[in-house]
């Protein structure tokens, strides 16, 4: 049952002194822009009104959400902060006689919401923004970056580790409920931690052959996953013949425990396959699997000295006047920087009804044949420098006063980026697969677009 808004304060916040309640000046507009009736649309949607157990209140929702993601809290200690805080409890509407929610209650209200939620609240803030004629959508410029999964560095043995005691972890479970107790069931945990640690040792000596002996390790390995993975699949099925025959009468959460063991199984399949040609002395090998617990994550090589290769998600960000970020897209993979900018263009004529007057973007963007399209749509200025080697009337082009004047502004976007990183959890989503970061990203540029129409307001 949905609850929009906490009842009038209580008789002890009504008696504490106006210096003890008075919010800052970033919090007061905050306050004031999330007043808006239009951010409970979304949710209206979603929940009823009349039926199942009250939410919390989702003006205290989204409040808690935007301190968290503002200031990097984690969810336990956003929870003790606002406790302890008599400003944070007026700006989240807690009265000092309840306890602020149970970080559970927020985990589980964020997974329920979804990714489209939060989409919904940006485009609404967006328009927002355009009401109050703090942007006009005039120009726009695009730039990608990584958000990088909740994973450690991955290697070959590494993941067959981590899928052997992912699905032995799952079939004790389910073998504890009484679903194929019957089966057998061999514990290979600890041959798994011995062959990571032999492997630990050769890399110890650090000599021309630990390559060749670290694959003789990992081929171990791939036999302990095969047999763990056929043992598995044992267990599997005579679990689902199980299922069957009990009907509603099996324990609850039996069902999703076999649904996360055939993934467990597929993944730990895939691992082994994977190694089987790392192995063999292929060692490039296309949509590669990086974690068995976020398996949507992709290695996407960026070419930094410090880290050339991360591993989680490529982010579109689309950015336009006065630092506001108008939209967002987590892509599919690591496509090419080039393909996704038809689609940001389009999101931005969706949202502001026209297209920019001028679009800037860096090379990595660059397709000539994009760039006369882009043009003859009717975006006046396109600043997309070419890659390689330019001819001279290129040259000429890309030295013209508004070029320049675009490419400065583009290079903003980079500042933003570093600022979306350090101050509003950009760097690393905590929420596992594309949908979980697809959410993660969307709190994080909400919170972002707060705190900036606060400033300018």
């Amino acid at each position: 049952m949905l609850r929009e808004t906490q009842p009038q304060i209580t008789l002890w916040d009504a008696a504490l002194p106006p210096e003890l309640t008075q919010l800052s000046p970033e919090l007061a507009r905050v306050d004031k822009i999330l007043d808006d009736d239009r951010f409970l649309a979304p949710y209206r949607r979603r929940f009823s009104k009349r039926i199942g157990r009250p939410t919390i209140p989702l003006d205290t929702f989204l409040r808690l959400m935007y301190l968290k993601f503002r200031y990097g809290l984690g969810y336990e200690t956003l929870v003790r902060e606002v406790s302890d805080s008599v400003m944070w409890r007026r700006f989240c509407r807690i009265p000092l006689n309840q306890l602020p929610p149970h970080p559970t209650t927020l985990i589980k209200l964020v997974k329920r919401c979804g990714p489209e939620t939060l989409r919904e609240l940006n485009e609404l803030l967006v328009q927002k923004a355009r009401e109050e004629k703090l942007i006009r959508g005039r120009k726009l410029r695009v730039d990608t970056t990584v958000v990088q999964a909740n994973i450690r560095y991955p290697t070959d043995a590494g993941l067959l580790a981590d899928g052997i005691r992912l699905v032995t972890r799952v079939v004790k479970r389910i073998q504890a409920s009484g679903v194929a107790a019957t089966v057998r069931f061999r514990n290979s945990t600890r041959a798994a931690k011995k062959r990571l640690l032999e492997i630990a040792k050769v890399l110890r000596r650090r000599t021309g052959d630990a390559r060749a002996e670290v694959d003789q390790v990992t081929a171990k390995m791939m036999v302990i996953g095969r047999r763990v993975a056929r043992q598995a699949g044992k267990v599997l099925s005579q679990a689902k013949a199980e299922l069957s025959q009990a009907g509603v009468q099996c324990a609850v959460g039996v069902e999703r425990l076999v649904d996360r063991l055939e993934r467990g199984v597929a993944l730990l399949g895939r691992a082994v396959a994977q190694a089987k040609q790392v192995v063999a002395g292929n060692r490039h090998i296309p949509d590669r699997l990086v974690s068995v617990f976020d398996p949507d994550a992709r290695p996407i090589r960026r070419g930094r000295l410090k880290d050339p290769t991360e591993f989680g998600y490529k982010v579109v960000l689309q950015e336009v006047e006065n630092g506001i970020i108008s939209g967002y897209e987590v892509a599919q993979g690591n496509p090419p920087d080039e393909k996704l900018l038809p689609a940001a263009v389009k999101r931005h004529e969706r949202q502001f009804g026209r297209l920019p007057k001028e679009l800037a973007a860096d090379r990595g963007f660059s397709n000539r044949r994009q760039e006369r399209e882009l043009q003859g749509r009717g975006i006046e200025h396109v600043c997309i420098p070419y890659r390689g080697n330019k001819s001279a009337a290129r040259k000429v082009f890309e030295r013209q006063a508004w070029f320049r004047r675009l490419a400065k502004w583009r290079a903003g976007c980079e500042g933003r980026i570093s600022l979306l990183k350090r101050k509003f959890g950009l760097d690393r989503s905590r929420s596992r697969g594309r949908a979980g970061t697809e959410t993660w990203v969307g709190w994080a540029i909400l919170a972002h677009n707060l705190s900036k129409m606060a400033a300018l307001t």
